[in-house]
Parts: structure tokens; C-alpha cells; sequence
């Protein structure tokens, strides 16, 4: 390796061991801020998609909010904060984004909510838009079809009030921290 710590190599193929040992330590170092990072680009939420009475970044806080007094468990609670993070980066399909931040961390079943929580959404607006409101019954059948329906429901869909005492941010980091701190992809989550 070279005296600025960077690896010699312009091709993967032709990486050395020690150059490989050396990157892992770096990627170990660099996941460990994961949650600095979330925290950071659920910020930038306030600063985006315009119309709605509140921003992302308060939608975002009052569905977690929501979960939270509702009795979710910290997977849920974290899970419908960062439900729209992709808002920005993947408008047209933000829910499959939040999924794969989320798949290392949380259970498959929240994973699939927050995947498919866009097709159930339209739900709620499709027949104002020409899209179909019935989008999500193709997965009816679907063990966890109740589950986000639910989420949809009661902390997904009713996210956008003004005048609902919604918890900070702040609030919220600690269960950040602690569920992007988890091994990834632990057979207990």
C-alpha cells in the first residue's frame, strides 16, 4: 500500500490481501457512522417535496410518533421514520429504497411493509389520480398484507397533520443508533 493509505491497485482483480484487509477495516469504520448518516438525510426531509401542510421530515417524525404511541416495537417505530427517506433520490420508488436501508437491520416483515407500503398508499388517493385504489389487493393473500395495511392506516396515511404533538427528531435518535448499529442481517431481527 502506498504511504497515503490508499491500495496500490486500479483493478479489483489484481488486489492483494493485505490491500483487502486494509479496505475491510475502512468499510468497518465507515458502516459504524450509518446512523450519523440516516440521522443526516432525514434532515434534508425538511427541505423537499412542497405542498403538503408539513414537511417529509415532519411526516416522516409524526408516523413514527404515531407508531410509537401505538405500542410498536423499536423496528416498527424506526421503520416508519425512515418510510420515505428515498423521497428524495428515488421519487418513483422511494419505498423499495427505505426497504433495503432497512432490510440488514430489521425484521423481514417490516422490511416487506415499508417495500410495499407505496401500492397500499394509493389506497387512499389512487382514484383521484387515475391509479388504481385496489392496487394492493394482489397481495391479499400475502402473510403481512394485514401488517401494512395497518401501517398504512394508523401511522402512514394519517402522518400529515399539522397539529398533531409529534416527537423530535431527537427523540428518535437513540432507537436510530440502536437499530443501525445491529449486526447486519442477524437472524434475530
Amino acid at each position: 500500500m502506498e504511504s497515503t493509505g490508499t491500495v496500490h491497485f486500479t483493478q479489483m482483480r489484481d488486489g492483494t490481501k493485505e490491500e483487502y484487509a486494509f479496505l475491510h477495516g475502512l468499510e468497518r469504520q465507515y458502516i459504524e457512522g450509518l446512523p450519523d448518516r440516516i440521522l443526516a438525510n432525514l434532515r434534508l426531509l425538511d427541505d423537499g417535496l412542497g405542498g403538503y401542510r408539513i414537511s417529509r421530515l415532519e411526516h416522516s417524525l409524526q408516523a413514527a410518533t404515531r407508531a410509537e404511541r401505538d405500542g410498536a416495537d423499536i423496528d416498527w417505530i424506526v421503520a416508519a421514520l425512515v418510510h420515505d427517506i428515498g423521497d428524495a433520490l428515488a421519487p418513483e420508488n422511494h419505498s423499495q429504497m427505505a426497504a433495503s436501508i432497512l432490510r440488514p437491520y430489521v425484521r423481514e416483515e417490516v422490511t416487506w411493509v415499508v417495500n410495499m407500503h407505496g401500492t397500499f398508499q394509493q389506497h387512499y388517493y389512487g382514484h383521484h389520480l387515475g391509479l388504481d385504489p385496489d392496487a394492493r389487493e394482489a397481495y391479499r393473500d400475502h402473510e403481512w398484507f394485514d401488517s401494512c395495511e395497518r401501517f398504512c392506516e394508523r401511522w402512514d396515511q394519517a402522518a400529515f397533520d399539522p397539529d398533531y404533538r409529534t416527537e423530535s427528531l431527537e427523540h428518535f435518535e437513540p432507537m436510530v443508533r440502536e437499530v443501525f448499529s445491529r449486526p447486519a442481517f442477524n437472524s434475530s431481527t
